[in-house]
């Protein structure tokens, strides 16, 4: 678990859910370039630590394909069950949700992503403005 860059209190945050390092930090990178504070993390379990621990979070961008307990789209069925205020993505390069994959409010995202597509995303979440 990284805290990305200098935390504040009050300051909302984004839980960035990868595997990979490197996509891991260069989403937190493009949520940081918004205002938001990113949280990084690289499995669903340490996601849902910090969900249980951590306030402030207005939304989540998992990636689909992890290792763990669960996969992506399980995290965000239980993220849309347990904390239906909080934002959730859906990020995949090789996966794409079809039907009722997604759970309801979710939003796909295609990788590789750039900075403007999560700036919109991030934009469009009640919770995070």
């Amino acid at each position: 678990m990284t805290l990305h860059h200098t935390s504040h209190w009050n300051r909302k945050k984004v839980l960035v859910v990868d595997d990979e390092a490197i996509l891991r930090m260069v989403a937190s990178d493009y949520v940081e370039e918004t205002g938001l504070e990113a949280i990084e993390v690289k499995s669903a379990d340490e996601a849902l630590a910090i969900l249980n621990t951590v306030h402030g979070i207005c939304a989540v961008i998992t990636d689909i394909q992890m290792p763990g307990s669960m996969d992506g789209l399980e995290l965000a069925a239980l993220i849309r069950h347990r904390w239906p205020h909080i934002a959730v993505v859906v990020a995949s390069g090789r996966v794409v949700p079809i039907g009722n994959q997604l759970p309801a409010g979710a939003r796909f995202l295609a990788k590789p992503y750039g900075p403007a597509e999560i700036a919109t995303l991030l934009r469009q979440v009640k919770a995070c403005a």
